[in-house]
């Protein structure tokens, strides 16, 4: 399969792209059929996907990154990476404390070993990379100014090695992992991704991805099993943590209304009786 100027190498079937003076896929590497990348197409309202945003999480859907509450425009002084932890740096002293990611997890519902769990495996793990020093913290706190230098390897590689956020490694994670197009990833789905960016002798890496996939999976708990694309998108940018603290701090509320209300109407029962 040849055209003007360019030679397709590999015996290409159903060409993708089609229209393109090159080929995603060879029938020689069956691999490059089952995991087509993102291809933009002429009119795709994601501008040079190739390119990492230092400031937003942008996306086919979300060219402009998160708009909610005026998201991306309040986070232009913090790269990706770092508006993925603001939410435990209350603060904003720049510096994230065992506590802080505690009280940070604890807001979204879970439980205290799960959260002490989670403390420990983020803190122990994250924090010396980031030190500013070469000896370890012994508080075990995070810097989020150096919070790029805790990137590893064996996941979607949507962070680059400076913290900004890679659209074309984000989009290409749905496009060979999304079986059926279900605009997200299932269980089964997010298996396949985690063996199939996995890198040799990765240990950590591998580790890591499964625990970051894990909470993930935990926080936003789907009831139809599906981990939709644009929450996963606000999970790299951070802007969804708060929202699910907020939403768990209303369904608590409403849990307490209900519970005066039932202890009230018993109350009136009894005096009636």
């Amino acid at each position: 399969m040849e055209r003007e100027g360019y030679a397709l190498v590999g015996r290409a079937i159903n060409q993708h792209p089609a229209e393109k003076p090159y080929s995603t896929s060879i029938e020689e590497v069956p691999v490059t059929f089952e995991r087509k990348p993102y291809v933009p197409s002429i009119d795709d309202p994601l501008m040079d996907a190739g390119t990492a945003r230092a400031t937003i999480a942008a996306s086919r859907e979300s060219p402009n990154g998160t708009q909610e509450g005026d998201w991306a425009r309040t986070n232009q002084h913090r790269t990706v990476v770092q508006q993925h932890v603001a939410y435990w740096d209350r603060d904003n002293d720049g510096i994230i404390w065992p506590l802080d990611t505690y009280r940070g997890v604890r807001a979204w519902g879970w439980s205290i070993p799960l959260a002490f769990l989670a403390m420990f495996i983020i803190n122990f793990n994250l924090s010396y990379p980031t030190v500013p020093g070469w000896l370890p913290d012994p508080f075990f706190r995070i810097w989020v100014s150096r919070l790029h230098k805790d990137k590893h390897g064996s996941d979607s590689m949507s962070f680059d090695n400076e913290g900004r956020f890679k659209p074309q490694n984000f989009e290409d994670l749905f496009a060979k992992y999304d079986r059926g197009n279900k605009g997200g990833l299932d269980a089964w789905d997010l298996l396949r991704a985690w063996k199939g960016q996995r890198m040799v002798f990765d240990f950590f890496g591998w580790s890591a991805a499964f625990l970051e996939w894990f909470a993930t999976y935990l926080l936003l708990w789907p009831e139809d099993g599906i981990l939709r694309k644009e929450d996963v998108r606000r999970v790299f940018d951070g802007s969804i943590f708060q929202h699910k603290a907020d939403e768990y701090a209303a369904k608590q509320r409403k849990m307490k209304a209900s519970g005066r209300k039932q202890g009230w109407a018993m109350n009136i029962r009894a005096k009636v009786v």
